[in-house]
């Protein structure tokens, strides 16, 4: 059985309306909220609200949000970030492994259509709004209620675009924002007579990012839907974005299935080049990337670069690869990946707690990987080795029924 997300608009897409949405249709916000307060020194909340316009029912979202190290000041003054900042974020929080790929890789296609826009690179993108701690939020929580409801694919209707002109940090300039055009570019849409902003480039960031599908596969059976709602007043219609999860008997083609591997072979590559590189990959949306030792003709000692991606990361990694190495070409195949089930738990050891990472296989839990970061920081306080952490944490996981016997 495989489970299907499908998002109909007819009042736009931000990211509290699908934040909303997804909480609507079954998403934990008690389990969305304590993950979230692991996103660096800072205090988030999402608040959920009954909403109600035309005659349908559904949420409202509202993320507070503020840094400790501002004070009470410090939503009014959040500070602009970059990506790499983002990005650290987002895989220090505790998040499952998908949720923080899904994030990192939704910013990265965020501050890629910004680039195009200001005619720069990603990396130098600062994010303005979507820089303050509640829009960070807005996404990994968007990408973490993803999977909650344990989501497959995902594809949308149509969105809808106002028309007009709309007023933001760079002056009034015209409606759909030129960053939302560079990301719904060859994805369906509609005007509608809206003088709003409709689709903002937090909701085109995630719907774009997230899509795998172009339509709901025959067969499929509806199971439930979530309702998420904006906060502006529309002219004719309702403030509403639906997300409909379908169940289908089949495994859906999604792109997590499917898996491109990009290789190259470097011999004239300095080895901070390399790691250097390495590094942009990992942040550029790579599920991984690594350096293997080989040796090259004439004898020359080199390494065999090899990328693992989503297909739809290529452009921007082979870029990456073309910008930030000597190389004249790279191979490219796909292939496909079986993955265990992940969740991340949390134990206590007598040095202190340390995440857990369960991996599931045909419903039992088969394996658990402690958090590095928090091996480190507990045995760093205790005095003790990592490995002591380590293995008092994988203990203690055992020890709660967290591993089947």
């Amino acid at each position: 059985m495989s489970r299907i997300l499908w998002f109909d608009s007819v009042g736009g897409a931000s990211g509290d309306m699908i934040l909303a949405a997804l909480i609507d249709l079954g998403a934990d916000a008690a389990a969305l909220n304590a993950a979230l307060e692991s996103l660096g020194a800072a205090h988030i909340r999402i608040e959920t609200h009954p909403h109600s316009d035309h005659g349908l029912h559904g949420l409202r979202v509202h993320v507070e949000a503020h840094e400790h190290a501002h004070g009470h000041d410090a939503h009014a003054h959040a500070p602009h970030r970059h990506l790499p900042e983002i990005t650290r974020l987002i895989e220090a929080a505790a998040l499952p492994d998908a949720a923080k790929r899904r994030a990192v890789a939704v910013f990265t296609r965020l501050a890629e259509a910004e680039a195009r826009v200001h005619a720069t690179t990603p990396d130098r993108i600062h994010f303005h709004e979507v820089g303050a701690l509640d829009a960070i939020a807005d996404i990994a929580g968007a990408c973490l209620a993803l999977d909650l409801l344990r989501i497959e694919a995902v594809g949308f209707a149509p969105l809808p675009m106002g028309h007009g002109t709309i007023t933001c940090a760079h002056g009034v300039i015209p409606n759909p924002a030129p960053g939302t055009v560079e990301l719904l570019k060859g994805l369906p849409v509609v005007t509608v007579d809206e003088p709003h902003e409709l689709v903002t480039p937090t909701g085109a960031a995630l719907l774009s990012t997230w899509r795998s599908l172009a339509a709901v596969p025959e067969g499929a059976t509806m199971q439930a839907t979530g309702h998420g709602f904006g906060t502006r007043a529309l002219r004719g219609r309702p403030n509403l974005l639906r997300a409909t999860l379908f169940e289908t008997a089949a495994p859906a083609a999604t792109a997590d299935d499917a898996c491109l591997v990009i290789e190259t072979n470097l011999d004239d590559t300095t080895p901070e080049l390399v790691g250097a590189l390495l590094q942009r990959l990992m942040a550029g949306g790579a599920y991984d990337a690594f350096a293997t030792g080989i040796q090259m003709k004439k004898q020359r000692p080199g390494v065999l670069l090899t990328v693992l991606c989503a297909p739809e990361r290529r452009a921007t990694l082979v870029d990456l690869i073309f910008r930030e190495s000597t190389t004249f070409g790279v191979r490219e195949h796909l292939t496909r990946r079986t993955m265990l089930d992940r969740e991340i738990r949390e134990v206590s050891t007598i040095h202190g707690p340390v995440r857990i990472k369960v991996g599931r296989w045909q419903g039992r839990a088969i394996t658990a990987s402690p958090e590095y970061d928090d091996c480190l920081r507990c045995a760093d306080a205790a005095g003790v080795a990592v490995r002591t952490v380590y293995e008092a944490a994988v203990a203690a996981a055992r020890a709660a029924g967290f591993i089947d016997a």
